[in-house]
């Protein structure tokens, strides 16, 4: 009889503690892997909307990379334009520079000229006032015969 009421005591030992485990322990497990699940449920859910958001940034930024491109080309035209622009203006302003200076060295050359050629006419004034005062071996008044000696110089 003891193997029997053994068996029987624990038996009862038994289903004391499986009642027992399934009234206070197993809910606060199954609540737990429950919660566990749905977290595990809403982790995969937002790494699938992570993962579509990181598809949307990767696409926008792809955009945003090619927006940038076709800017930075259209400045770098738009610069290579401006600097065109600027050598034309740069190599017009030297023409009209240069056609400035020329112009000037010509009026500069030209007084220069007209000054000598005053100059050689009041030399060969005075070098034909003394060869006629040679020649007639006595003094011509400069004064008295200016209009005879401006003829004499328009004439060289």
């Amino acid at each position: 009889m003891d193997i029997n009421l053994t068996l029987i005591g624990q038996t009862i030992a038994m289903i004391v503690f499986v009642w027992f485990c399934m009234k206070f322990i197993w809910p606060p497990i199954l609540t737990a892997i429950e919660e566990r699940q749905k977290q595990i449920e809403d982790g995969l859910a937002a790494a699938d909307r992570g993962e579509e958001k990181l598809v949307k940034a990767q696409a926008e930024a792809a955009e945003i990379i090619e927006e940038a491109r076709r800017q930075a080309t259209t400045i770098l035209n738009q610069a290579n334009s401006r600097a065109n622009e600027i050598v034309a203006e740069g190599k017009a302003s030297g023409a009209k520079e240069r056609e400035r200076q020329l112009a000037a060295a010509s009026a500069e050359i030209e007084q220069e000229a007209n000054r000598a050629r005053e100059e050689l006419r009041g030399q060969v004034s005075a070098v034909a006032l003394a060869g006629a005062e040679k020649i007639l071996n006595r003094e011509i008044d400069a004064k008295a015969h200016q209009d005879i000696l401006g003829k004499l110089a328009q004439e060289l």
